[in-house]
């Protein structure tokens, strides 16, 4: 199956959960920036977990589906239609050959994700479909999407194909003409981030935390910090009260990971994203709680943030309640792909 880029979007790129294992040769996992987001978008297509998805900032593309295919969108609500219908998110979604899929103002979030039944077929680079737009590995000849692309897809699932035939089966007992068709349910909000409510961001302490001055430990927890618009996959750049260490430091780089928070001499923190380097010579006061990074990757420049401390067992206990209930909706989620009880 394929998919004709029309218009690319303002950065549409290829994904997955990155490339792991080779930070010791100085390349970083990379992959999409809200792993809540794209995983569920495979999941919702009967994908694995590691299926390549589509990662689209602020605008997505324009897309042609010269097949019929079950996609799904999660993320952030770039306003996508079909016939100027709008396509539902948070669930399946079956595009009928020929069905154009287009994308408007971004209502809310930063990052959209779609998911295609099967994946997105692109050759795997070091264990990963992801694209390093830096380097120019991976994905779709390292690169974002152009005009004329064509995206091709891999084998759907039994239980995504389950889902198209039994769709499409319901339609034709209907009256109505379904433009738009998909099922009735969907991941509920109270399954997902805290996208948009309050923007606390909860960090662990590091072994650094001790270095910095009192009253800037102080302003780090009571203040808010502005998200930049000097920010991007690399990291976000923070605007606030300045931080100081205690004293003067000077010290060898050392190993650093997605939501690492370091210091550098400007006082002015920066948040470590996807596309982060794997080593760094400035002094980290904090560490983002993996679970709150997705609520990170959908806050756009010019958002305010806090920051919330948690003890290091709290983070590995939030991580491991996410991680059951991400487990417990995919198996949900395939039992209702199958059962397809109503459509929109």
């Amino acid at each position: 199956m394929s998919i004709e880029v029309i218009r690319p979007g303002l950065l549409s790129s290829v994904q997955d959960e990155g490339r792991i294992g080779y930070r010791r040769y100085g390349i970083h996992p990379g992959g999409v920036m809200d792993t809540f987001a794209a995983r569920a978008a495979n999941m919702l297509v009967g994908n694995s977990r590691h299926a390549a998805v589509l990662e689209m900032t602020m605008m997505g593309p324009e897309l042609r589906f010269q097949e019929s295919q079950l996609v799904s969108l999660c993320g952030a609500d770039l306003t996508a239609t079909v016939d100027h219908l709008p396509v539902p998110l948070w669930r399946p979604v079956l595009m009928r050959a020929g069905s154009v899929l287009k994308f408007g103002p971004c209502r809310q979030g930063l990052r959209g994700y779609l998911a295609f039944a099967g994946g997105i077929a692109v050759p795997d680079v070091m264990g990963s479909r992801s694209t390093d737009l830096k380097t120019g590995l991976g994905g779709l000849e390292g690169r974002a999407l152009h005009v004329a692309d064509l995206l091709s897809t891999g084998e759907p699932s039994e239980e995504a194909q389950g889902c198209m035939k039994r769709l499409e089966q319901q339609v034709e007992l209907s009256e109505r003409d379904h433009r738009i068709l998909a099922p009735a349910w969907f991941l509920s909000e109270r399954e997902r981030p805290d996208y948009y409510g309050r923007c606390v961001i909860r960090v662990m302490e590091s072994k650094d935390s001790s270095l910095f001055s009192e009253a800037s430990l102080g302003q780090f927890y009571a203040e808010k910090y502005v998200i930049s618009p000097q920010s991007d996959r690399m990291g976000y750049r923070l605007q606030g009260s300045r931080l100081e260490l205690d004293q003067p430091l000077e010290r060898l780089s050392e190993a650093v990971i997605y939501g690492t928070v370091q210091v550098p001499p400007d006082g002015q923190p920066i948040i470590l994203m996807a596309d982060h380097q794997t080593i760094g010579g400035y002094p980290v006061i904090a560490q983002v709680a993996q679970v709150d990074m997705p609520i990170l990757a959908q806050a756009r420049p010019g958002t305010r943030i806090s920051f919330a401390q948690i003890t290091h067992d709290q983070a590995r206990q939030l991580y491991m309640e996410q991680e059951n209930n991400m487990q417990l909706m995919d198996k949900l989620i395939r039992r209702r792909m199958v059962e397809m009880e109503g459509i929109l």
